[in-house]
């Protein structure tokens, strides 16, 4: 390996730690050698349905022990965004989190239209809302952009195809808060105080963890678990820095790599 040293991994979640509601083998021992050898270390999701603080209490039931400051997800970043914009925010977001989020109004006007997992808020009325809204100047945010993810009676719709609906009619373009924006891995290797080049990407989504840590100039890491046989089967897979086949064999490698 040739570059910068390794000094921090930013580390995906569902389908990489966990997948179909169980632990995946290894994960929690290969987490605790991390921190064991000392690299930084920041856990990234796009779940966009709930809190952080409700996904801490979920690792810590895989065995995961997760810090505040270790968790990265877009509903922390939009609410730091529309808090420090003043924002007047139409949500398209589901019913916890409009309990938490910041800065939504009632009705018009609206300064932005925030699109999150909508799956027990949504229906047509909302959806023209939230298009009208747009069309009228709002800004358009989407939490993430993800086509669909899995559970353990299949696959599932995500955000992503709601996102294109509102954006299709109205014209607008989304901005991107999650993964794959380019933004929310830069930020995320500079809380760490570590340039991007010196952080490794895990994950097992090539479009949102390996696409986006590549475009951050992060190396990066597909494990072949959660997506990746699907992703592999439609030709998506392969633009890794490394495959491996779980996120337990991650200690090695950065062994190998000479990682801190």
């Amino acid at each position: 390996m040739t570059g910068a040293a390794v000094r921090a991994v930013l580390l995906d979640l569902e389908g990489t730690l966990y997948a179909r509601g169980a632990v995946i083998d290894g994960a929690v021992e290969a987490v605790a050698a991390l921190r064991e050898r000392g690299t930084g270390l920041r856990l990234l999701t796009n779940t966009d349905s709930k809190p952080a603080e409700r996904i801490r209490k979920e690792l810590a039931g895989y065995g995961l022990a997760v810090a505040e400051e270790e968790l990265f997800t877009p509903v922390v970043a939009a609410a730091r965004l529309l808090t420090a914009a003043g924002a007047r925010t139409y949500p398209l977001v589901s019913r916890e989190l409009r309990e938490v989020l910041p800065t939504l109004a009632a009705e018009p006007p609206y300064s932005h239209v925030l699109i999150g997992d909508c799956r027990d808020t949504l229906d047509y009325a909302a959806l023209d809302g939230a298009f009208r809204a747009v069309r009228d100047g709002a800004q358009l945010l989407a939490l993430q952009t993800g086509r669909y993810f899995k559970r353990a009676d299949g696959d599932h719709l995500d955000t992503g195809a709601v996102v294109a609906a509102v954006a299709y009619a109205s014209g607008a373009d989304a901005r991107v808060l999650g993964k794959p924006a380019t933004d929310f891995f830069t930020l995320a290797a500079a809380s760490l105080d570590v340039p991007a080049d010196a952080c490794v990407v895990v994950g097992d989504d090539a479009t949102t963890d390996i696409a986006g840590g590549r475009a951050a100039g992060c190396r990066t890491v597909q494990v072949r678990t959660g997506k990746y046989a699907d992703q592999r089967a439609e030709g998506l897979t392969g633009q890794a820095t490394h495959e491996l086949d779980s996120v337990a064999e991650l200690p090695r490698l950065l062994a190998e790599w000479g990682a801190a």
